[in-house]
């Protein structure tokens, strides 16, 4: 595992992930419950753009992202203040060959926090699924266990904030057997990126 101290956002964090499988992608490699996802080919063909240009394609950004980006340092505060746990800063993770990476919104001691500032029906939705089934929002599985596999770690937290509604912060435990599947969603990503880029010339 490497840890690359650079700020999120920054360009440099920007030309660490150009055409790097990461963590926030990984439901687009492997569903909730384990099986292959529809958008995998797409996602594959995203990689396989940066790669070949040296360069990003802009995605949409909305104003619910561009507020959630706002709100993170109050929530990661928030966060220590209600647990009392210390979090840091951190830029891009990679595994040893940089062919994968996550980017944590926090690190503590032994363990990562995960933070989602949604509009308030979507954290009103997380809230209830929560307090009925005691499980996180399906569609972020995946990057928290994808992180907890590429920094080896047994938990994880996870939290959805919104200012004027109750926190949702619960602890997430390491799923060996998912962790397993998109491991290998991975590696046949990352063979059919070398293959493809032989086959175009480029590599």
């Amino acid at each position: 595992m490497k840890i690359h101290n650079v700020e999120q956002g920054s360009e440099a964090w920007f030309q660490l992930r150009l055409g790097v499988p990461s963590a926030s992608r990984f439901k687009d490699l492997l569903t909730p419950t384990g099986k292959p996802s529809a958008s995998s080919e797409k996602y594959m063909h995203e990689l396989l753009a940066e790669k070949m240009s040296g360069k990003r394609f802009d995605s949409f950004d909305t104003f619910h992202m561009k507020r959630g980006r706002e709100l993170e340092p109050e929530a990661a505060n928030v966060f220590s203040f209600q647990t009392d746990l210390i979090c840091r800063e951190v830029g891009f993770v990679t595994n040893d060959s940089q062919t994968v990476g996550c980017s944590p919104d926090r690190l503590i001691f032994d363990s990562g926090l995960e933070i989602k500032c949604p509009m308030h029906t979507t954290h009103v939705k997380y809230l209830i699924d929560y307090h009925k089934d005691g499980e996180m929002p399906a569609e972020y599985y995946a990057q928290v266990q994808g992180t907890m596999w590429l920094m080896d770690l047994e938990d994880y937290w996870f939290m959805s904030y919104h200012p004027d509604l109750p926190n949702l912060i619960m602890n997430v435990k390491r799923d060996d057997k998912y962790i397993a599947s998109l491991s290998a969603a991975i590696d046949k990503l990352l063979e059919e990126l070398e293959t493809n880029l032989t086959l175009i010339g480029r590599i």
